[in-house]
């Protein structure tokens, strides 16, 4: 198959439904074979679907991010079948709720960190070997305005973004002597679940879709994609 990608290995998290879906069709359409990962069969099972429409190829993992060790055994199926990974797109994460920081429970807290925080430090902790294999490895982890504002009652998912990001500008720089390339991306409003969680009273019709987002992320997660450390937006 010809394409951006073509060849190559793509991991990409929250792959069932939103812009992670939209990426991982993107990126079987540019060529890549993408492990599609996330905790709905059913949604996984539909992208598979949509991938071999255009030609592509997808390996399905149905696994929760709070599933560490299921992380980690990720990593080692990645190496004993392909023994590197090309493309790592870390998209999954949640909204937590919007309320005062006072008001946030301890367990939406601890869930924003554990999905939003340590799952990412997991994957790249997990992912960093197979990305040093590929001869262009390339990582992208998705974010958001929020981490760089202070928003009344949007403290908790933006102190987790902004976590996040200093994670992955972090990790970028202990890259930039190799040949992992790494950076933030920032979609800006777009038509997906959370989106409408968050703000409900809003004409989604107004909004990008995540398929007219996917194309900039595969241009990103591409071997001619050389800027690292960077936060880009849609």
């Amino acid at each position: 198959m010809t394409g951006a990608l073509a060849g190559k290995i793509a991991l990409v998290t929250g792959a069932s439904k939103g812009i992670g879906r939209a990426a991982a069709i993107a990126l079987g359409a540019a060529g890549a074979h993408v492990i599609c990962l996330a905790r709905t069969v059913g949604g996984l099972e539909e992208v598979d679907d949509e991938i071999r429409k255009s030609g592509g190829s997808a390996t399905l993992v149905p696994l929760s991010l709070k599933d560490v060790a299921g992380i980690d055994r990720l990593g080692a199926s990645i190496f004993e079948r392909w023994g590197r990974l090309d493309a790592l797109l870390g998209n999954a994460g949640v909204l937590g709720v919007l309320t005062p920081i006072t008001h946030l429970e301890p367990k939406v807290f601890e869930q924003l960190l554990e999905i939003n925080v340590t799952a990412n430090w997991r994957l790249i902790r997990a992912m960093d070997p197979l990305l040093r294999q590929s001869d262009a490895g390339r990582a992208v982890f998705v974010t958001s305005g929020a981490a760089r504002k202070t928003t009344p009652f949007w403290g908790g998912y933006a102190m987790s973004k902004a976590a996040l990001e200093s994670l992955v500008l972090t990790y970028a720089a202990e890259c930039a002597q190799t040949p992992v390339r790494v950076n933030l991306f920032n979609p800006g409003a777009t038509r997906t679940a959370m989106r409408k969680k968050a703000m409900p009273g809003e004409d989604p019709q107004t909004l990008k879709t995540p398929e007219e987002v996917a194309p900039r992320l595969v241009e990103l997660l591409s071997a001619a994609s050389t800027a690292n450390g960077e936060l880009f937006g849609y």
